[in-house]
């Protein structure tokens, strides 16, 4: 199979940080724009200026979940087969850590500094400082004492899940669970990932 042409939009410090990493994982040759949201490089393959954006063959795919999720199917590593028990268990986890962590973070950044600063809810980082502690006890306690978010192999929702502790370090969001304490630190000394935030 010929591996298509792969042009990644978005900087390493974004979202798109964790199509970097898929496609370093994956080994595949590709091409990286370091583009800001809103820039014309972004919203002319997406109009919200969102990134990150991925062309394949000129085509463009966006949301860093589908991304990752396509380039795993794509090339039939990181993910388990569609279909499957395994996939299901895997799909369940990444939309718990997109509902649970990446959106708590994601509210954080509005109220910090993206939106205007009259929509902003003061004080409303404090409730999700605590969901944030919520959310990570019972992730611990589903997870138990496996190496990788699904098991024994390292998946697309690991990628999900690492990032989004990166993200909040970066915003200083205490990961207080001594599982997600370990486990990111295995996550972020995998070779592709340094790679990829090396980008950045």
């Amino acid at each position: 199979m010929t591996t298509p042409t792969y042009t990644l939009i978005g900087a390493a410090g974004t979202r798109a940080g964790r199509a970097l990493w898929m496609l370093e994982e994956l080994g595949v040759p590709y091409e990286h724009l370091s583009a800001k949201p809103h820039e014309a490089s972004v919203t002319q393959h997406y109009p919200r200026g969102k990134v990150p954006v991925l062309l394949v063959d000129g085509e463009p795919i966006t949301d860093s979940t589908a991304i990752i999720q396509y380039l795993a199917d794509a090339h039939g590593q990181f993910t388990a087969p569609a279909g499957t028990i395994a996939r299901a268990r895997q799909d369940m986890l990444s939309h718990c850590v997109l509902d649970e962590f990446d959106s708590v973070l994601w509210t954080a950044a509005r109220h910090s500094f993206m939106l205007p600063a009259e929509q902003r809810v003061a004080g409303v980082k404090e409730s999700l400082r605590w969901e944030f502690n919520r959310n990570q006890t019972s992730l611990a306690q589903r997870l138990g004492d496996t190496p990788f978010a699904t098991g024994d192999a390292f998946t697309v929702t690991d990628i999900l899940l690492a990032h989004c502790l990166v993200w909040a370090r970066a915003a200083k969001f205490e990961i207080n669970e001594p599982y997600l304490v370990s486990y990111f630190e295995r996550m972020t000394q995998r070779p592709a990932f340094k790679r990829a935030m090396a980008k950045g």
